[in-house]
């Protein structure tokens, strides 16, 4: 049996399915959108089985995209948790036959306060379908399951209108990658967009020597200081250079090498350093890999020392 040639077939099943369905949307799609935008309270999505499953993930992506939104079991609504739904808000109902048991018995008591609805389903003329404001189609010519049973290319598909209502929301609100940092704070993005030098520098017992120095004291220091470097000021304690361990490596190979020569005979002068610990640790990770460094000093901007950001601080705080 070839499985790649199966796989093959499924997914080009539910591909048709997606782009006829491009093909056919309609102006109820638009509708619906409106319906959206104009609620004042919550976009809560409904579902069973399956369609419950899509349903909440339909809810999360709708509320992390700017829209409140969260799912609400039919079983639960009918057992207390109907009043969940207020009357500002918006309700999605999800079913692929529109003949939900669970689900039509809560259609009744939403449409009741005069609560917008707003159905996904293949079959206007269902129950669901007749109690909805709006239909949005969820008609597919044939299952990717073999039998033609088991819901495939039709959850993909109401999966799919989900995300393009989401997008089409996101559009209408002009929402930034800001906003979805805003409710992305710990993820990737957030930390992108949000965290700054400031939050990730070290300040404290910072492996300072002056560069009248020997280069036996920087050893000392860079040991001690726990960053790979010595930080090298002036008698006003300004940034006049750095010695790296690969710096004391590179002067052991010199014939004339001696413990006791001057720090500033071996170190990087002028080093690489920015004044501005507002700056975005992603930006300062840019700078850092732009100029192959491992150290990226911070001074204020009369040059004296205020911290040091090492990239392995940065790769393990995750803003790599």
């Amino acid at each position: 049996m070839n499985y790649k040639i199966i796989a093959q077939e499924t997914l080009n099943i539910e591909a048709e399915t997606l782009i006829n369905a491009a093909k056919n949307i309609g102006d109820e799609f638009d509708k619906a959108v409106e319906i959206i935008l104009t609620c004042k309270g919550k976009l809560v999505i409904s579902g069973v089985g399956k369609s419950g499953l899509i349903g909440a993930k339909m809810a999360a992506t709708f509320a992390s995209t700017g829209t409140p939104s969260f799912f609400l079991h039919p079983t639960e609504a009918l057992h207390g948790d109907l009043g969940m739904i207020g009357k500002d808000d918006v309700v999605i109902a999800i079913s692929y036959s529109g003949e939900s048991e669970e689900l039509s018995s809560i259609l009744p008591h939403i449409k009741r306060f005069g609560i917008p609805l707003i159905g996904m389903t293949r079959d206007k003329n269902s129950t669901l379908g007749q109690y909805s404001d709006v239909v949005i189609d969820v008609i597919v010519e044939k299952e990717a399951c073999p039998l033609n049973i088991a819901p495939t290319s039709s959850t993909t598909l109401t999966l799919a209108l989900g995300d393009a209502l989401a997008v089409c929301l996101m559009r209408a609100r002009d929402f930034k990658k800001s906003d979805f940092a805003s409710f992305h704070p710990g993820g990737a993005l957030g930390k992108k967009l949000f965290v700054k030098v400031k939050n990730l520098m070290k300040t404290d017992d910072l492996p300072i020597i002056k560069e009248d120095a020997k280069v036996k004291d920087a050893i000392l220091k860079i040991s001690e200081g726990r960053v790979g470097t010595a930080l090298i000021a002036d008698d006003e304690d300004k940034l006049v250079g750095l010695m790296s361990d690969g710096d004391v490596r590179r002067a052991l190979m010199r014939q004339d090498f001696s413990l006791d020569d001057n720090v500033m005979k071996y170190a990087t002068k002028n080093p690489m350093s920015i004044d501005d610990e507002e700056m975005l640790a992603s930006d300062a990770l840019v700078l850092i890999e732009e100029k192959k460094i491992q150290l990226l000093v911070i001074t204020n901007k009369e040059k004296k020392i205020e911290g040091v950001l090492h990239i392995h601080t940065l790769i393990e705080k995750g803003i790599a």
